[in-house]
């Protein structure tokens, strides 16, 4: 049981306004905050199952809606997109933000991060730009791409912005992109079956409208620059020693490199010299493991590790 709640709080960007969704335990004891960071092209109330879940376990969770997603729509802008200058930045700092604000409503209780996909690598930018501020982080859907395909990908976007602006979709450079990782798949059902191996997910996926928007050249190019900081090994090098870390994902999800890519990311943390790692890799799973008929049992492991940290 959980009261929920929602609000708005000024973005660091100055100019829009950032959606907040809270789920509180009710009846119970708080024993820890939950704060999670959602992927590209979709927003935190897809959550809701987990957070409930969590609040069973006495976690209160807090989700935002990055800039340009959900109901933190950027003024003259699209979706998809995190403003003309600095979003990555802009997107970490309000995450940052939320993290004081809900700090001080649940005073010296453990605060974790959790991040998904793109909320997966604006956590780990978060670990690197304000160390020592968390109790535990949990990296989901998670890769590390190779400084090569890091910088193909931003020729590509750097061209396309020039041709079409950053406010554009480019239908070449999505292909680069998630295109890629439906190849995987074929022959494909849809162009979202690396989200998940279950056909009812990926048409609920498609049939919100707040999910699967056109990805804008602005945002590609932001997050290829957000993945050349995280991936550098003295930027990893500058996170918090202590601080406990949980690598999940599916062993069949392309942005992870089919399980490669998150066992690259894991290594570096390990080279950095960040001892409480653990890595689990699901089985059969793709990007999307807290949307699978199996998801009880990720919930599962993902609070048993949390409570342990407690």
């Amino acid at each position: 049981m959980a009261i929920i709640s929602e609000y708005f709080f000024p973005s660091s960007d100055g100019k829009t306004l950032i959606h907040v969704n809270q789920w509180t335990p009710v009846g119970q004891e708080i024993v820890g905050v939950v704060q999670i960071a959602h992927g590209v092209a979709e927003y935190g109330a897809r959550y809701a199952p987990f957070a409930q879940y969590l609040c069973g376990r006495g976690f209160a969770v807090v989700a935002n809606d990055h800039l340009g997603h959900g109901l933190s729509r950027i003024e003259g802008g699209p979706m998809v997109y995190l403003g003309e200058a600095d979003g990555w930045q802009h997107v970490v700092d309000d995450m940052e933000e939320l993290r004081r604000r809900t700090a001080k409503l649940f005073p010296g209780k453990p605060y974790f991060l959790f991040g998904h996909s793109m909320g997966s690598f604006l956590s780990r930018t978060h670990l690197i730009r304000y160390p020592g501020r968390l109790s535990g982080c949990v990296l989901c859907g998670t890769g590390h791409p190779s400084p090569a395909i890091i910088a193909g990908g931003k020729l590509v976007a750097n061209q396309e912005i020039k041709r079409l602006g950053k406010k554009a979709y480019s239908a070449k450079a999505d292909d680069l992109a998630f295109g890629a990782y439906n190849k995987r798949f074929a022959p494909n059902r849809t162009k979202f079956d690396w989200v998940s191996a279950s056909e009812a997910n990926v048409d609920a996926y498609i049939a919100d409208p707040l999910c699967g928007g056109n990805a804008t050249l602005g945002l590609f190019r932001d997050m290829l620059d957000g993945l050349s900081f995280i991936t550098k090994q003295s930027h990893i090098e500058q996170m918090d020693k202590d601080l406990p870390v949980f690598f999940i994902a599916g062993d069949q999800d392309p942005v992870g490199d089919m399980g490669k890519g998150v066992r690259r990311a894991y290594a570096c943390f390990h080279k950095a010299g960040i001892h409480d790692l653990h890595i689990k890799l699901y089985p059969g799973l793709r990007h999307e493991i807290l949307n699978e008929a199996s998801r009880q049992y990720i919930f599962q492991d993902i609070s048993d590790w949390l409570e342990a940290r407690v």
